[in-house]
């Protein structure tokens, strides 16, 4: 049997190595039209900045490497240009020119291309992206030649990552991003401390707004914002997003949707004995069912495997699992990660859901070194199944996200999570853990023992805003027309805040939800009508700050 893989990397590598070791006998063949089957992609940023010292550090498996351990003909430089599915061939174009290639079994694995918007002066030879082994290295030369001023167009998270490796290198750097705020898939409370940390790094953030042009010249090039500011660059990093790369695939009749390969449970494609992963396959996404392409390491190499193994045993072939949609990024002193669905994703499904938001510490609060987590989660309004996570703090955020991923992939509840035995000792964890913490306030929600209030209802008018922290805290920083009870005297002064609200509803907040949490409880308990701010002043001011204003840090070598 001759299995012919189109792409290495992630999906066709994985795909490649799992056929060899259920199958000795198979022909296995992989076309890659770069220099490198199999490269750590993820880790192209850290070798910008000079985290990974050695190029050869990126490079999982060699041409080499693959034919002595697996036996796998890999053929680099090596470009399909036509499949011919009725004579199951494919025509492939290299150095030594043309050849036809017969397959009994295909697996597709183009990956994604850069998407390159309509800007004039983007054929700048300081323009490039970061995408392969060879964009990490010409990147990092340019910066041994001298480079000081960077611009990343796109903040996504490899624009973010190539923006913190630059800023690393000793460059200055500006982000530009057209979506309201940096990590577009973040929700904008979880995203501002992001740019917040950004900007403390001596990163120049530019949001909501995107690039005009680029004007060439001969010691630098402009990059022209559409809001009319003009920034020289040295070097300019182009990643506002990807889309993928099939046109070829297309026009031998496999079926694609909005570009992406249409696949079923399996990896097959709508031709016979042609599969395909990766980040060109149309995924459906597990919490939402919206169909749209994953474009993510993890997702792409647990289906190349699923892939061969339908290939040679589908009697026990397991299907591929739709992706959630898991990822995390480094920023600074940072982490920020999300896992399920976000606010927009949701409400593009039409799905009702609840939101809460905590800002816990990420183990025991009287052990030296806590760290503030904050933490969101979405569950459905109709019985708390978990939807989304996302959550940035400068500890302990990857194992919450990884704990409420896995309870997306399991479709726990809010409630479900009170109940998880999680890993405790002071310095790691918290008896009530922020995990547990969260199912704790969705129950509450979802039994009507808890109304929540949101930081962009907060000029409503019609309610008594009521701040129950310290008069220190109040008179540092309070909500306009906010009336401060702090929360040990809401008792005794009931009716004191009975007649400020004059029928009206309450409004009740404090700096984290936690303080307001329990005035809450009193205020209900007495008959009044109230509601609690879902993560305190904490969310709020993150949701609807005043904007800050860029810093750039003091460097005398830029």
């Amino acid at each position: 049997m001759r299995i012919v893989v189109i792409g290495g990397v992630a999906g066709g590598m994985s795909a490649a190595a799992r056929a060899r070791r259920l199958d000795e006998d198979a022909e296995i063949v992989v076309f890659e039209r770069g220099d490198h089957p199999s490269f750590a992609n993820c880790g192209l940023p850290y070798y910008v900045s000079g985290e990974i010292t050695e190029r050869e550090d990126l490079l999982v498996q060699t041409p080499q490497s693959l034919r002595e351990t697996l036996d796998i003909d890999v053929r680099v430089r090596h470009e399909v240009v036509a499949v011919d599915p009725h004579a199951k061939t494919v025509a492939v174009r290299s150095d030594g020119g043309e050849e036809t290639v017969t397959y009994d079994a295909l697996v597709l694995s183009p990956g994604a291309k850069a998407v390159r918007p309509p800007l004039p002066g983007l054929d700048s030879p300081r323009v490039q992206t970061l995408r392969t082994v060879g964009d990490a290295v010409t990147l990092r030369e340019r910066i041994d030649r001298g480079a000081r001023r960077a611009v990343v167009l796109g903040a996504g998270f490899i624009g973010l990552e190539a923006a913190e490796g630059l800023r690393m290198q000793g460059l200055a750097v500006d982000v530009v991003e057209l979506a309201p705020h940096v990590l577009p898939p973040l929700e904008r409370e979880i995203a501002w401390h992001v740019a917040a940390e950004l900007r403390a790094l001596g990163i120049t953030v530019h949001d909501g707004v995107g690039a005009t042009a680029i004007e060439p010249g001969d010691r630098e090039d402009l990059v022209v914002l559409s809001d009319g500011t003009a920034i020289a660059a040295d070097a300019v990093v182009l990643s506002v997003g990807v889309t993928p790369d099939t046109d070829v695939f297309a026009d031998a009749g496999v079926q694609c949707e909005r570009g992406a390969i249409v696949v079923d449970q399996h990896g097959r494609t709508s031709v016979k004995d042609i599969w395909a992963v990766g980040d060109a396959v149309l995924s459906t996404d597990r919490v939402t069912g919206l169909r749209r392409p994953a474009p993510l390491a993890g997702p792409a190499n647990r289906a190349g495997r699923l892939v061969a193994d339908h290939i040679l045993t589908p009697g026990t072939a397991r299907p591929i699992p739709h992706p959630v949609g898991t990822a995390i990024v480094r920023a600074g002193s940072l982490t920020a990660a999300l896992t399920g669905a976000n606010r927009a994703a949701l409400e593009a499904a039409g799905i009702d859901y609840h939101t809460v938001h905590l800002h816990p510490d990420d183990h025991a609060g009287y052990f030296p070194g806590a760290e503030r987590i904050h933490l969101l989660v979405h569950v459905r309004a109709a019985d708390g199944l978990i939807l989304g996570a996302q959550a940035v703090g400068r500890a302990g955020v990857d194992k919450r996200i990884d704990v409420l991923a896995t309870a997306i992939a399991n479709r726990m509840t809010g409630p479900d999570l009170i109940d998880l035995d999680l890993a405790y000792a002071p310095p790691f964890g918290s008896a009530k853990d922020p995990v547990n913490l969260a199912g704790m306030i969705i129950e509450n929600v979802l039994r009507g023992d808890l109304e929540l209030w949101y930081a962009d209802q907060s000029d409503e008018p019609g309610h008594l805003l009521l701040d129950v922290r310290g008069p220190d805290e109040f008179a540092e920083d309070h909500l306009p027309g906010a009336l401060l009870v702090p929360h040990g005297e809401v008792r005794e002064r009931l009716d004191e805040i009975r007649t400020a609200a004059a029928g009206r509803g309450i409004r009740v907040y404090c700096a984290s939800g936690k303080r307001s949490y329990l005035a809450y409880r009193i205020l209900r308990a007495a008959g009044l009508s109230a509601a609690n701010l879902s993560g305190g002043l904490l969310t709020l001011r993150s949701t609807v700050p005043a904007a800050p204003a860029p810093i750039r840090l003091v460097n005398p070598s830029l």
